[in-house]
Parts: C-alpha cells; sequence; structure tokens
C-alpha cells in the first residue's frame, strides 16, 4: 500500500488549512483527523448512509468516498459552518423545534445536504424532501419529523429573505 504523502491547502468553512496527508487519506478522516472537525460523521463508510455528507464547492458529496487530494482548490463546507457560537442556523432551530435531531448520529450528513436542496429548492414539496432524503439512513426511522424540520426551515429562510 502506498505511503506517500503530500502537503496540502484545504480551503474549509472559509479558512485555509495547510496539511500533510497520505495521498490515500479520504477527506472524511482529515476533516475529523488533522483539522479536528469532528462533527462530520463517518457511518457505513461505504457512501451509502450519508453521515459524511459535507459540501464542496456548494454541492453535497460523501466525504468517506472522496480522498482529500481531491479537494484541494475546492470549499469545503462541514457542519460546523453552519450558525455560529451564539446562534443556530435556521435549518438547526427547526431540527430542534421539530424534535428530528433523535440521536444526532446522522444528523449532520442530513443537514448539509439539507442546506444545498434548500438553495436549489426554496419552497420544496413533502415528496422533494423526502427524494432528497433517500440518500441518508436514519436508524431511528424517524424521518418523518425530518421532514417536518426541513419544510419548516424552508418556511423560515423564505420570511427571512423577504425582510429587509
Amino acid at each position: 500500500m502506498s505511503t506517500r504523502r503530500r502537503r496540502l491547502q484545504l480551503n474549509v468553512n472559509g479558512a485555509v488549512h495547510t496539511v500533510e496527508v497520505q495521498t490515500r487519506k479520504t477527506l472524511a478522516d482529515t476533516l475529523r483527523d488533522d483539522l479536528g472537525l469532528t462533527g462530520t460523521h463517518l457511518g457505513c463508510e461505504h457512501g451509502v448512509c450519508g453521515a459524511c455528507t459535507v459540501l464542496v464547492d456548494g454541492r453535497p458529496v460523501r466525504s468517506c468516498l472522496l480522498l482529500a487530494v481531491q479537494v484541494e482548490g475546492a470549499r469545503v463546507e462541514t457542519v460546523e459552518s453552519l450558525g455560529g457560537p451564539t446562534s443556530l442556523h435556521l435549518l438547526q432551530e427547526a431540527f430542534s423545534a421539530h424534535h428530528a435531531l433523535q440521536c444526532g448520529f446522522c444528523t449532520p450528513g442530513i443537514l448539509m445536504s439539507a442546506v444545498a436542496f434548500l438553495r436549489d429548492h426554496p419552497e420544496p414539496t413533502p415528496q422533494q424532501v423526502r427524494e432528497m432524503l433517500a440518500g441518508h439512513l436514519c436508524r431511528c426511522t424517524g424521518y418523518l419529523s425530518i421532514v417536518d424540520a426541513i419544510l419548516a426551515a424552508a418556511r423560515a429562510l423564505s420570511t427571512a429573505r423577504q425582510q429587509p
């Protein structure tokens, strides 16, 4: 197995980080191990469950299937980019209000997919939300509350956009 290492500059959550990683190291492991961004969870490590979803140049990707060297020069957003130290993102507030957090393991990946989804679908239907969630496995089996939370967040974001 290759042990080649490479120095990279990664733009994660608006900050540029320099890391030296093995060329075969995944983005998920680099985020967690080298940058301390442990909000990105690893579930199946086969790209099936969606727990490790992050945004690369605004699009949701499975960070367990992507090598860190593949995202050099791209803009990476993790769940840590949502909200702030004293306030939650509207989507996070909706998840809390609708009890969509459940055990929370899959939540970061779902939140990141939902952020990208709501950018493209500002007024989604329940069916569109369910189709977006098809790429995520929640072992708590509580998808109804997750759908309700995403629809509530869409309404809140729409209201926020209309205010001066």
